[in-house]
């Protein structure tokens, strides 16, 4: 008796024989190839395609002949003249064993594929989405055979598709008739991992999304994920309107201790504010909002809190704890979010500790220090700086009260990144003349047409990587001083060093808008710097490291900083500059795998429990540290990586010019007085 023929699956190697008239995907599936389908074989969903090899496979010891796979059949046809069916490709679940196949199985066919993410040093994320559709067909109603319908449609899940021991939402059952009756008895179910029926449409529906969301003290950003394929189909971004109740984390707590139910006011705007991204975002892409079935959140501790319409009190002083550090699984629903389906599951990863929040958990998913063999140093720079050190063997992590100078707060002409604003910047070290870029135009000021490209938009500020920029470069040409004193003695060299009351400032555009930088600008940054660097250094204390191997900045403002003038500055320490890159927002990216890939959400909650927290607020060596981090780029420490890359000046004696003398002279005779 002849054998059945062989079938071989690339690229997993998996192997087996079957009867002839095996449908291709029911092979698969017998073997554990990973083959996607949200159809169930029934020819509808397109996912299953394969690609028949043809030919003499010594590899595998098997010819596979184009007779020994069953013609296209109608479904086919059907499918094909509807949205194409790629040239070579096969509907697995209409394709039939008829002799010995090598049958390879594409990458867009697979469940758990690849997404491969641009930058080298990241892993790449498995799709592996929370939330799966599956099409079923129901038995109807039977008066000799009664049961409910729901449990009709639990036994579908199970027989078509292996599903056991499902859960299913009240508000699924109050729509779960109508629904089957409208599709007549054939039904695409939502399931979340595998556990719980969150939704059902009428007949086939294959369109599923997810929105992963990055709420900032200052800024909230959406990213909108098609579950299937998980590409990114629209982001936004938007203001976090709480900033009205304050700028930074600590006085929006104060806020909430002097002013009853300001708590509930902030939980109410932020909701609001990411309802609205939702909805911009759905609305770029096309996208109804019943198709979006899932959603992922990070924050810092205190963004955590109010967004869960919790209050944040207890992180306003020692020991500062959280309400509860665990991710947690919610309803939609239960964030009063409306541009989503209502039974959407909303899944917000989990804080580490009372200062270090689920933006760090995200921070940690997306660049993995917890698999390095190196010694890592990822910074998430914001308004409160996420600083986490270490790699496989150790992890810490904290952080430092950065505030919003970064951002283009607290600076005279300071904005946020947007066009027009000065976002690089260049000075001659012997005429002290600034050159510059806008955001909107990739033109220099000194270049021809710069005033062309950018009249629409105008010069309208500086960001924050225009003023690193432009603070690292009047250090560099001598116009700052070490101890980040605006020299007043350079006023002789150049008219941009201007007296500016007791101090001086340096005139970077004479337009209008007037654009300088101001002592007190310079103060503003030297605080936000040392409170990182404080921070960092903390944790280095900590793993009783010197150096770090790697360096990775964080965020939508690291993202966009010049590595070597972010160490010119001093904002971290000294390292191989070909090992310091910036990461994006690196806390959306988290929640972006968190949204792609479940298991990412189990595995971010173990590595938790690991990670050890320092509390900045109450360590005795961070003031310390902070005061050493004013200088430029440090007081103390030694800076020979950077030194190999950049001419640092040699230290000089402050001289705050005439001005600064004539101030010093009239504070001596009032101290007299």
């Amino acid at each position: 008796m002849a054998e059945d023929p062989l079938v071989v699956f690339t690229p997993s190697g998996l192997r087996g024989r079957f009867p002839i008239g095996t449908p291709l995907l029911e092979a698969a599936r017998s073997l554990g190839v990973d083959i996607d389908s949200v159809c169930g074989g029934r020819g509808l969903c397109g996912r299953c395609q394969v690609r028949p090899g043809f030919g003499e496979f010594a590899k595998h010891g098997i010819v596979s002949r184009a007779e020994n796979i069953s013609g296209a059949n109608q479904v086919e046809a059907r499918y094909d003249q509807k949205k194409g069916i790629a040239a070579g490709q096969r509907l697995s679940c209409q394709s039939r064993i008829l002799g010995d196949l090598v049958i390879d199985v594409p990458a867009e066919s697979q469940v758990h594929k690849q997404l491969v993410r641009k930058r080298a040093e990241a892993r790449d994320i498995e799709l592996d989405p929370a939330i799966r559709l599956h099409y079923i067909e129901v038995a109807e109603p039977d008066m000799h055979n009664p049961s409910g319908d729901l449990e009709r449609v639990l036994a579908a899940l199970e027989a078509q598709w292996g599903l056991t021991d499902l859960e299913c939402d009240l508000r699924v059952l109050q729509m779960l008739q109508k629904v089957l009756r409208e599709g007549g008895w054939k039904i695409t179910a939502a399931v979340h991992r595998g556990q719980v029926l969150t939704t059902a449409w009428p007949g086939f529906h294959d369109r599923a999304y997810g929105v992963a969301v990055d709420v900032g003290s200052t800024t909230i950003a959406a990213h909108l994920c098609d579950l299937s394929s998980g590409a990114v189909v629209a982001s936004a971004g938007a203001m976090n309107p709480q900033i009205r109740f304050g700028e930074d984390l600590m006085s929006r707590v104060s806020y909430v201790m002097m002013n009853p139910g300001g708590d509930r006011e902030m939980t109410i705007v932020v909701r609001e504010a990411i309802d609205q991204l939702i909805a911009e975002v759905a609305e770029e892409a096309g996208v109804a909002g019943q198709d979006i079935l899932n959603a992922t959140f990070v924050g810092n501790p205190v963004m955590h809190h109010l967004l869960l319409g919790i209050d944040p009190t207890e992180l306003g002083g020692a020991p500062f704890a959280l309400a509860a550090n665990s991710g947690m699984t919610l309803w939609a629903s239960e964030l009063d979010l409306k541009q989503i389906n209502p039974n959407a599951r909303v899944y917000v990863l989990p804080c580490i500790a009372g200062h270090v929040g689920a933006d760090a958990a995200g921070v940690i998913l997306s660049e993995s220090p917890h698999l390095s063999e190196e010694i890592m140093l990822v910074v998430d720079v914001g308004t409160n700086a996420e600083i986490i050190l270490g790699n496989k063997d150790r992890l810490l992590a904290c952080s430092s009260p950065t505030g919003p100078a970064f951002e283009g707060a607290q600076i005279s002409g300071g904005q946020r990144a947007a066009p027009g604003a000065i976002e690089r910047v260049r000075i001659d070290p012997q005429t002290l003349e600034p050159r510059f870029r806008v955001i909107g135009s990739e033109l220099w000021s000194d270049q021809d047409g710069f005033a062309e490209a950018t009249a629409k938009t105008g010069i309208t500020g500086i960001c924050g990587s225009g003023i690193i920029e432009v603070l690292a470069e009047m250090f560099l040409a001598g116009v700052l001083a070490a101890d980040g004193t605006i020299d007043g003695a350079m006023a002789d060299r150049s008219p941009r060093v201007q007296a500016d009351g007791r101090t001086f400032s340096y005139l970077l555009y004479e337009g209008s808008p007037e654009i300088r930088i101001t002592q007190n600008d310079v103060r503003a940054i030297q605080l936000a710097k040392a409170a990182l660097y404080a921070g960092a250094q903390l944790l280095m204390d900590r793993l009783g490291v010197e150096r770090v191997d790697r360096i990775v900045l964080a965020g939508a403002f690291g993202s966009h900083i010049d590595v070597t003038y972010a160490m010119v500055l001093g904002l971290i320490p000294d390292c191989d500059l070909a090992k310091v890159g910036s990461a994006g927002n690196a806390a959306g990216t988290g929640a972006r795998i968190a949204l792609l890939n479940q298991r990412a959400r189990d595995e971010i909650e173990r590595v938790i429990t690991r990670v050890e927290k320092i509390e900045t607020a109450v360590e005795p060596r961070f003031q310390e540290h902070f005061v050493a981090a004013m200088g430029i780029p440090h007081s103390t420490a030694s800076f020979p990586s950077l030194a190999g890359v950049v001419t640092l000046p040699e230290p000089k004696a402050p001289n705050a010019g005439k001005a600064g003398n004539d101030n010093r002279r009239r504070r001596r005779r009032r101290a007299g007085a």
